[in-house]
């Protein structure tokens, strides 16, 4: 077995999204090429209601698939195609856009005022661009959770591990999306496999990842070009693997919990405007142009 070495590890990034929501960006609306299949990671966990109530309203996708994971709060979502629902805490949405929809997606706090989730963008290959939007909607109960001897818990929302499969099927990039939580003091060894791109996001305690024997953590701009390496990663660290057939962590005092993320690179062109992502500019134009003459929408 060869531990994934770290190719980077940055804190994510504060933003504004939709009208007015304050988030954190770990990726996305750059050179995703390490990445590849994903586009985006969105961190919408907020404690202050004034923070994201305005919400996401109407706005178009084409071309690549949204995945939602609630962990506290609701999310409603409708859409132009008349589909209406509300994910609570643990829930999953899989949003397969497709040929393209116009959608909103508004957040409520839980008792508390929480609203905690993430937002994953995957791309489409080219083949699957114009396909027909769906909607996998996976309650929290639905989502096989595994505890291994040593007290380690995995949710697996999409993909294959340890023996059990995620609810979610039929996706073009056949990724594995995990909800790891290694307890305190631990050391943890998850396969992924070789030809996938992968990555770490910590959402919850703390950690030091390996490469080889040698740890590492949190790397500022200037330390990075200094080759100075500090031992923990901790809440909204992206850690991001390069090639290997496993992820090795071990948890700190308070534990870790983590999503792991991997899928198979679709290596093709990548023209982006917003939330519509295709392969050419003149594809993004004509994407344009529809929204625009009211053509937008192919399948009912």
């Amino acid at each position: 077995m060869s531990i994934r070495p770290v190719r980077r590890i940055v804190e994510s990034t504060p933003t504004m999204e939709g009208a007015g929501v304050k988030l954190r960006r770990a990726f996305g609306f750059g050179d995703t090429g390490e990445f590849d299949p994903f586009l985006l990671l969105d961190d919408f966990r907020n404690d202050r209601p004034d923070d994201y109530r305005a919400g996401f309203p109407w706005h178009p996708h084409r071309g690549i698939e949204t995945i939602t994971y609630v962990l506290a709060g609701t999310v409603e979502h409708g859409d132009s195609l008349g589909n209406r629902g509300k994910l609570g805490a643990g829930d999953v949405q899989w949003m397969t856009a497709g040929s393209g929809i116009l959608h909103q997606e508004m957040p409520q706090g839980d008792p508390r005022g929480r609203m905690h989730g993430f937002q994953l963008w995957a791309n489409l290959p080219s083949t699957l661009k114009m396909t027909a939007p769906r909607y996998q909607d996976i309650k929290a109960a639905e989502i096989p959770e595994i505890t291994d001897d040593d007290g380690t818990r995995v949710r697996v929302v999409c993909g294959e591990f340890w023996g059990k499969r995620g609810p979610v099927e039929g996706v073009a990039a056949d990724p594995r999306y995990l909800d790891v939580w290694v307890p305190p003091g631990r050391r943890k060894s998850l396969p992924v496999e070789t030809d996938r791109h992968a990555f770490a996001y910590v959402f919850d305690g703390s950690g030091t990842f390996a490469a080889a024997s040698k740890p590492f953590g949190v790397l500022t701009e200037k330390e990075a070009g200094e080759t100075l390496l500090r031992e923990r990663t901790g809440n909204r660290s992206l850690v991001v693997f390069d090639r290997g057939d496993e992820v090795t962590v071990q948890a700190g005092e308070e534990g870790i919990r983590f999503l792991l993320v991997s899928g198979k690179p679709i290596e093709e062109p990548v023209a982006w405007y917003g939330p519509i992502v295709m392969n050419t500019r003149a594809q993004l134009e004509q994407a344009v142009a529809e929204l625009n003459n009211g053509t937008f929408i192919k399948h009912a």
